[in-house]
């Protein structure tokens, strides 16, 4: 018996179900000779479609968690997923007050069940509780963890200091129950994320199962699962609790409980130290890095030291290279990325402070004010600023309360109508080129900041919350605008990296 044959003809991404069925209509038939098929025989990766490039296998990996000796990784091995809850709902909301009255719901639900359940294997010496246990979606959502902590008769308890900020989203923050019991999986983010004193930065990739294009985002605090897409997220620090830690009378607490590590490997910095024939301590010397350079179009080879710290930002500005994207688009759809580190010592230079600029816009994207010529209408009258006295006619009352922001209509992106009372317009075209986990930051802006409600447990999450506990009524119009400016920025620095060209020599 021979092998069967698989013939495949690509219609193209992107396309909903009647464009799709339209041009399959026009074909007719599987045997029109105008259909240019392809015959489809896997590589040794098994791939069939989107074939990986086997140059990408020439660069440094990525990360490995096997690889504890850390031979030619860029990162140490305790890198680690974003959180997943596996009940948003319920840990995540815009109100911390609202957040904080559900968890204490849905801790009650669940020990009232844990009693329930040990009083009726006590009395009816019941083995298997599964068929006893309320799946009541409203009150609680049930996962092999907490069924595990139900069959152990293990209390749930609020912990006032597991309430923290999570980025949820790309540019959307949500306040988070950050606890091991209530979040399904936690992975290393305790190992990130000591508390509130000790900071990090992560910088934030797709998972290997991403089907969106490519896109990498910088965290300094908690990111969800969701934050980039099942993202992996690889830290400049880790902290690691020291063994009998004592306190003195001049000691912090927190100088002495952790120790913290570096998540950039010794290998990739002595091996950029080697190519690039600059020595160093891995101490940054004051002034080196984000003002190192003062004419941002040439990136003269630095006299100084290199640390683990330029290495990072290098990671992130090489991360946001257009042709490094395309050229390896497969690969990063089914692998963790792989970096070389490119040959001309002004190019590293030239990453690394354009990562450290993307951080500093991505990390603080809601600080920055709106570009010229964006007009901001409050019932369809324009203001020059948003700070301007709203004691004019009319407009004494300003409604900042959203929604659901929404276009004007299809393909008119210049326009936002942001409540019934607020339009901004003149929107230029190139913000919407920045585009993070499948779609443009200004679009997850409009998409996260609406209210919802949770169609299983019936809660509410409402951003104008966020605007209110942070004292801010404008808070959301504020961010829109602000993100504007972001991808704008975004776009220029990008657009200014250096070219690459893959030669396979």
């Amino acid at each position: 018996m021979s092998k069967a044959k698989i013939y495949y003809y690509d219609i193209g991404d992107y396309l909903n179900r009647e464009e799709k069925l339209k041009i399959v209509k026009k074909f007719g038939s599987v045997i029109n000779d105008d259909i240019d098929w392809k015959v489809l025989e896997p590589n040794e990766h098994g791939d069939w479609i989107s074939v990986r490039d086997d140059f990408f296998l020439n660069f440094y990996q990525f990360g490995d968690k096997d690889n504890k000796r850390n031979a030619r990784v860029v990162f140490n091995p305790f890198y680690s997923n974003g959180l997943k809850t596996q009940r948003d709902a319920w840990c995540y909301n815009s109100s911390q007050v609202k957040l904080k009255g559900n968890i204490i719901k849905t801790i009650k639900f669940y020990n009232d069940e844990r009693i329930r359940i040990q009083k009726k294997k006590t009395e009816e010496n019941l083995e298997d509780i599964l068929d006893e246990i309320q799946y009541n979606n409203k009150e609680f959502s049930w996962s092999d963890n907490t069924i595990k902590d139900l069959e152990n008769n293990y209390e749930y308890v609020l912990i006032d200091d597991s309430f923290t900020i999570s980025l949820y989203r790309p540019f959307f923050k949500q306040k988070v129950y950050f606890n091991r019991k209530l979040n399904e999986r936690v992975y290393q983010m305790p190992k990130l994320f000591i508390n509130n004193k000790l900071s990090n930065l992560l910088i934030c990739v797709p998972g290997t199962s991403s089907k969106a294009d490519y896109s990498v985002l910088i965290a300094n605090i908690i990111p969800d699962l969701g934050f980039n897409s099942a993202c992996q997220c690889f830290p400049l620090y880790y902290y690691e609790e020291k063994k009998n830690a004592t306190n003195n009378l001049f000691s912090q607490g927190d100088e002495t409980e952790y120790i913290r590590r570096d998540g950039v490997s010794d290998f990739i910095l002595e091996r950029a130290r080697k190519q690039y024939g600059i020595k160093g301590t891995g101490i940054r010397e004051e002034g080196l890095g984000k003002n190192t350079f003062d004419n941002q179009s040439q990136f003269p080879a630095p006299k100084s030291h290199i640390t683990k710290e330029d290495i990072f930002y290098y990671v992130y500005g090489f991360l946001h290279s257009p042709e490094y994207r395309t050229k390896f688009a497969n690969d990063l759809k089914k692998m963790l990325p792989r970096l070389p580190l490119v040959e001309d010592v002004r190019d590293f230079w030239h990453f690394s402070k354009a990562g450290r600029q993307l951080a500093e816009l991505h990390l603080n994207y809601e600080t920055y004010q709106p570009p010229q010529g964006v007009i901001v209408l409050f019932d369809r009258v324009p203001r020059e600023s948003i700070n301007d006295s709203l004691s004019g006619s009319g407009l004494q009352d300003v409604n900042y309360r959203v929604e659901k922001m929404r276009f004007p209509q299809k393909g008119q992106k210049d326009t936002i109508i942001y409540n019934s009372q607020i339009t901004i317009e003149n929107i230029p075209a190139e913000a919407y080129e920045y585009v993070v986990n499948g779609k443009s930051a200004i679009e997850w802006i409009m998409e996260r900041y609406q209210v919802t409600i949770h169609k299983e447990s019936g809660i509410k999450n409402d951003p104008n919350d966020w605007s209110d506990e942070v004292g801010n009524p404008r808070y959301i119009l504020d961010l829109l605008l602000s993100i504007i400016t972001v991808s704008l920025e975004t776009m220029k620095i990008v657009n200014a990296l250096p070219k690459l060209d893959f030669g396979e020599e």
